[in-house]
Order: C-alpha cells, then sequence, then structure tokens
C-alpha cells in the first residue's frame, strides 16, 4: 500500500531489508563507488553535491531526548573539522510527532536543522552545507539512527537552462527528507544485534 505522499517513489531496503524507506529521485548509492562503514547506507545525488546518509550510532544514554540531534550534529562537525566558533549553527530542532511516523518503535525523533562550514578535501575555501539530521531514538536496541541530508548551498551558474533540462537534475528537497524520515520502517531488529 502506497501512502499518500505525493509522487513518493518505491520503498527502498536499507542494511540489507532490515530497514526500508522511500528515498528521492536521482540517487545514486555511493557504496557502487567506494567502500562504505558496516553502519552506514550512503546516497549521492547523481547530478548536485547533495547526499544522504543513514547510520547506525550507539544510543548515547546520558544524553537527553532533547539534546540528542545536538549532541550528533556537534559530533558531524567534529568530523568535518568546522568546530571552531562560527563555523556552525543550529536553526532549529523540532520534535517529530510519533503518529506521522512508520518507525513508531522509537522512544523519541527529532528533525535539526543547522548549517556548517566545511571544507572539502582539507582545502582552504570553506563552503556552507545546509545540514537536516533526522534522529530516531531507540534505547530499547541500544541505538539511535541517524539521517543526515548535507545540501551544500551552491548556486549553478546556469540554474535557469539547468531547470529546463527536467526533474532529474532537480535538487533534493526538505520535503523529500522529511518523506525519508517519515517512511522509515524497521524490519528486522536482529539488525541491532
Amino acid at each position: 500500500m502506497q501512502s499518500a505522499a505525493g509522487g513518493a517513489g518505491p520503498t527502498h531496503p536499507l542494511f540489507g531489508g532490515a530497514l526500508s524507506a522511500v528515498l528521492p529521485h536521482s540517487i545514486t548509492d555511493v557504496s557502487e563507488l567506494r567502500e562504505i562503514p558496516d553502519n552506514q547506507e550512503v546516497f549521492a545525488h547523481a547530478h548536485t553535491d547533495q547526499s544522504l546518509i543513514v547510520e547506525l550510532v550507539e544510543y548515547q544514554a546520558q544524553v537527553a531526548d532533547q539534546d540528542a540531534a545536538r549532541y550528533h550534529f556537534e559530533d558531524i562537525a567534529g568530523s568535518n573539522k568546522a568546530l571552531e566558533p562560527g563555523a556552525f549553527e543550529v536553526t532549529s530542532v523540532v520534535s517529530m510527532s510519533k503518529s506521522e511516523l512508520s518507525l513508531s518503535d522509537c522512544s523519541s525523533a527529532w528533525m535539526l536543522t543547522g548549517t556548517q562550514c566545511v571544507s572539502k578535501f582539507n582545502e582552504e575555501a570553506r563552503n556552507t552545507v545546509t545540514l537536516h539530521l533526522g534522529l530516531f531514538r531507540l534505547p530499547q536496541f541500544s541505538t539511535d539512527v541517524l539521517i543526515t541530508f548535507n545540501d551544500p548551498q551552491s548556486i549553478s551558474p546556469d540554474s535557469s537552462s539547468a531547470a529546463s533540462v527536467g526533474t532529474h537534475r532537480e535538487p533534493w528537497s526538505v520535503q523529500d527528507f522529511q518523506r525519508l524520515l517519515q517512511t522509515l520502517t524497521l524490519h528486522d531488529s536482529g539488525l541491532f544485534g
């Protein structure tokens, strides 16, 4: 049964089918291009620099639910070398209602939006990346499921002509990300060990 998510594609298996979600269009599975850690699924947009990461991380019991998304955001900022003051900023953290989610096993779910100034491959030039972060807390499985949507704020010089090429070049939207969060479904809790 398709839910009433307008124009949503088919659900896509994650972690060998233990999870699934509706992923956006023009998606490339990065694991076909390079080695990805076992606890991650990484997808790239075929025509933009956007990427999506679905990650299983250890449940941080010492971090309160309302602080957990920010905790993981700062952890990502650290690995992006964006930790100095002003290099990252959280613009919003909202709780997602379980009634909107397929993954009702979570104790709470959060969506954070923020920005990080990231240098790619240790270049001097820094790019501002908007980061949308979805967090599902599963204390009963000692796991936090973290979904990161990296949306670099770069504007293509020929954007007006790029728009006429057709939808496949369209960047992913926050709506695409929210649909992924809402359709994330757990099929096999054995995934969490």
